[in-house]
């Protein structure tokens, strides 16, 4: 498989449909709308990048239950940041959902078989909605099963929607029907291959569209016989998504890895997915018996590559992450070719262009890939002297399939995501020139003309990273710097890309990079004259959909900030009692064995590109056995990190006398916090929030914490990346990050237990910590309760952080990178919720409240904003 092809490859969750699900129909008949909402979060978690809803059950008000159980996931912030497939064969339960989803939703979906009238009247009420849609290969004669039946039916629906209706061309996604395979009818044995051929016409002679499928159908002869019905996946999705399937129902746990699949039975399963004999069904039926209650084998690892040749044990120690005998195979390599830099030309390179394509086709994954890196430079730098010494004649050490610049922009610290992109471009053949963090735009842009980059990619954490953004975009305009521009951190989007970034040059692209997966084919389009072009142009066309769609319909509505203030929360429970102290205390000399209990560590794999929770990950079927290694190599670093007090955390917590102003919370040393109030109109009865709301008229308090792992990490991962250990270096500082986590969760259970003791017969263990079972609340300044990063300012004043070395850059990041800063809530009626978008009465009014210029205070607030600033600024004037 093409590496853009299989990394670009969408995952569609099949569990939150009745038709699919025995369980979560089970959950809906009966009522148990919470419990089906943890389906939809499950399947997120298990790595679901789009899930399918349905309500088609006969006992169902489909259309009322597609409304509810929509509008309860659109209220869960990790479910909701997947777009949903509505999935049904009724028209009403579709639009039902399309009135209530957040965000671009998919309909699934709209055919022919009525004729193509009632084809295009659906099709434009979808494009009303800016929904995309699936459309199944089906007319009035019937469902298509043969190839050329798919495609025939699939380009008559393309011309329909692209020249009558107007549908843009990516966002229509055919499904040319998976069928079964193996069924004892000879007529059925050519319906996968059907389905590959009909799909690579359908996207070469309708372009910028997609193909979707239900890949459980193919196997539905083999029920009962989960290992064949796994392997018959995966073989399939080998064959299709190089030609031309990009998305599909899947359960992605129910996948085996390709080249892993026993071979006798990959051999018998290929010959049914490609028809490939006449007894290829027999042959499968009668092996297939054995697999029976099995659940695959594991390969057990031995020393017999030691015995292959050279040149085959470095590509084994690369991919395997090996470095025990990088060396001496590196000189045996040297010692065998003309010239030190052939070994890098020849062996290394040729190594590590197997992991990227394992990396690209699904069968690596990132700590793998990292792991790959660090033994590809140990071998390097033994070379090192060798090349050095042969400088004039060799001329550089470098293979370069192009030159990449990357920085974490100014005002921001945080890199890990950044490391992570530039090994795995280094992985796969480019030069990477890292800026670090904090870097201002006249340094970027002066470090890419002198080291003639082909690429600049800029990286952030923070919003206020966002700006620093535009700011880059704009100076690489009016300096006539033509290299494409790369976007890509946590608070980045497409859609911010679109809006702000891309229309601020227009003299080269500007590209958002979703993750480190997407990196390689996104830089490897742009390096490409033949790519480059459709890439580039593709880009565009998105963004200014984007563009267009926010400009095409007028915002939420939203109360006027007076009517948001009288539906706020009114407290109805007693006061907290006063904390046992006011004033600040520091505190040091932490044991890091006890700060380890409180670790959460799926936000950790999940900073690796692995998904799923902990620790159930361990054991999951397509990314376990990367899992498994990671955490091995993790609890290794963990000894030597609580063995060795590598890191020295501290804590400073504070604790001020406090009463409700308005929106404000006014403290009795004469300092506010300033709040935000929620202003979206609300359907439910719940009132429209601000942090205020949790703070009494009078005698009450409030606290603050800050909190930081010490900046140990940063200066151990500096001599990780001196010996050329950038797995080891990535690995200390996402550690450290968890343990700037664990303290802000063992902090704040010593607030609710002693320090403020409001709480002081809690007895959590933390699996309910993690889920937040508390009472109480601990927000943080740049969090969607209050999106302001600049009231970090009073608190770190207030708290005098620097006396624990914290500090806040010029955009309000916070140093060291591995800390957190926060207040502390009481009262058990406070809960976290999310402003969402603002009107310009609020932003005007807290602009005043702080005494900050307008235009300073929407700059902070830019992310949500319901508004824009210079539109506002015209009519005002």
């Amino acid at each position: 498989m093409t590496t853009s092809a299989s990394q670009s490859f969408v995952n569609i969750g099949e569990r939150t449909n009745v038709t699919g699900s025995a369980r979560f129909r089970k959950l809906i008949v009966n009522g148990d709308y919470a419990s089906a909402v943890e389906v939809a979060r499950q399947q997120v978690e298990n790595g679901a990048q789009i899930i399918d809803v349905n309500m088609d059950e006969g006992m169902l008000d489909g259309a009322e239950a597609m409304t509810t159980f929509l509008n309860l996931i659109a209220a869960e912030p990790d479910i909701a940041r997947v777009p949903v497939m509505i999935d049904s064969s009724k028209w009403e339960v579709i639009e039902a959902g399309l009135k209530c989803v957040q965000g671009k939703a998919v309909v699934n979906s709209i055919s022919m078989k009525e004729g193509e009238d009632q084809f295009r009247e659906q099709a434009r009420k979808c494009l009303s909605y800016g929904a995309a849609v699936v459309v199944m290969a089906f007319d009035e004669v019937g469902q298509a099963d043969t190839a050329p039946r798919k495609i025939e039916i699939c380009q008559r629906a393309f011309k329909i929607l692209i020249e009558e209706v107007g549908f843009p061309a990516e966002d229509i996604i055919f499904d040319p029907n998976i069928f079964a395979v193996a069924t004892g009818i000879e007529e059925h044995n050519n319906y996968a291959v059907d389905f590959i051929e009909a799909t690579k016409v359908i996207r070469e002679t309708c372009p910028g569209c997609h193909i979707s499928g239900g890949l459980s159908n193919v196997s539905f002869s083999f029920r009962g016989n989960e290992p064949v019905r796994r392997a018959m996946h995966s073989v399939f999705l080998y064959h299709a998504i190089p030609a031309g399937m990009d998305m599909g129902i899947v359960n992605a746990g129910q996948l085996d890895i390709y080249d892993e699949i026993e071979p006798k039975l990959r051999e018998l399963v290929e010959d049914v997915i490609l028809n490939r004999n006449e007894d290829a069904t027999e042959a499968l039926v009668d092996y297939a018996e054995q697999f029976r209650g099995q659940k695959g084998k594991t390969a057990e690892k031995d020393m017999s590559w030691r015995e292959l040749p050279v040149n085959k044990r470095l590509e084994h120690a690369l991919v395997n992450g090996i470095t025990e005998f990088i060396d001496e195979d590196t000189e045996e390599a040297r010692a065998a070719a003309a010239r030190p830099l052939h070994v890098i030309e020849g062996p290394l390179m040729d190594g590590m262009n197997v992991v990227g394509d394992l990396f690209g086709s699904g069968k690596m994954f990132l700590p793998q890939v990292v792991k790959s890196a660090r033994v590809m430079k140990a071998a390097v730098a033994y070379l090192d002297p060798f090349m050095q010494a042969e400088k004039e004649e060799l001329g550089t050490v470098d293979v370069s399939n192009g030159k990449v610049l990357m920085a974490t922009v100014k005002g921001d610290v945080h890199d890990i995501g950044k490391n992570i992109v530039g090994v795995v471009l280094a992985c796969n053949g480019y030069e990477i020139v890292d800026m670090g963090v904090m870097v201002p735009c006249e340094d970027i842009l002066a470090k890419a003309e002198e080291e003639k980059v082909d690429i600049i990619g800029l990286s952030g954490l923070i919003t206020p990273s966002l700006d620093e953004m535009v700011y880059v975009a704009r100076e690489m305009q009016r300096t006539g710097m033509k290299q494409p521009l790369l976007i890509g951190g946590a608070t980045t989007s497409p859609a911010h890309t679109a809006v702000k970034i891309d229309p601020a040059r227009d003299n080269g692209p500007t590209i958002h990079v979703t993750d480190a997966s997407r990196a390689v084919g996104v830089v490897s389009a742009l390096l490409s004259d033949e790519d480059r072009p459709l890439f580039v142009e593709t880009a565009q066309a998105k963004y200014q959909r984007m563009r267009d769609s926010r400009a095409g319909g007028p915002p939420k509505p939203r109360h006027p900030i007076n009517v948001a203030r009288s539906h706020a929360h009114k407290l109805e429970a007693p006061t907290p009692p006063a904390p046992s102290f006011t004033g600040t205390q520091v505190f040091e000399d932490f044991d890091l064995s006890e700060l380890a209990r409180y670790i959460d560590w799926t936000p950790y794999f999940s900073s690796w590109n692995l998904a799923g929770r902990f620790p159930q990950i361990l054991e999951d079927e397509i990314v376990g056995e990367a899992a498994r290694d990671l955490w091995r190599d993790t609890e290794n670093m963990m000894q030597q990190i609580l063995g060795q007090d590598w890191f020295k955390p501290k804590a400073v917590v504070g604790f001020w006398g406090a009463e409700r102003n308005g929106d404000d919370i006014k403290l009795d040393t004469g300092d506010t916090f300033h709040t935000l109030r929620q202003q979206m109109v609300k359907d439910n009865q719940r009132a429209n929030f601000a942090l205020s709301d949790f703070i009494a008229d009078a005698g009450d308090h409030i606290g603050g914490f800050a909190v930081t792992a010490g900046p140990e990490a940063e200066e151990i991962a500096k001599k990780f990346e001196a010996e050329a250990d950038d797995y080891s270096a990535i690995m200390v500082k996402a550690l450290a990050d968890r343990f700037a986590e664990a303290m802000a969760e063992y902090m704040h259970e010593q607030v609710r237990k002693t320090h403020w003791g409001y709480a002081a017969d809690e007895a959590l263990d933390n699996a309910e910590l993690i889920k937040e079972a508390y009472s109480g609340i601990r927000p943080a300044p740049g969090y969607p309760c209050q999106p302001d990063h600049t009231e970090k300012e009073t608190l770190f004043r207030l708290l005098d952080a620097g006396r624990i070395g914290m500090e806040l850059t010029s955009s309000f990041a916070m140093t060291p990178a591995a800390s957190v800063s926060g207040l502390y809530m009481a009262h058990p009626e406070s809960v976290y919720f999310a402003v969402g978008r603002i009107e310009r009465d609020q932003v005007e009014d807290y602009a005043r409240r702080k005494g900050m210029e307008l235009r300073t205070a929407e700059r902070w607030l830019g992310p949500i904003l319901n508004y824009d600033p210079s539109e506002a600024e015209v009519e005002a004037a």
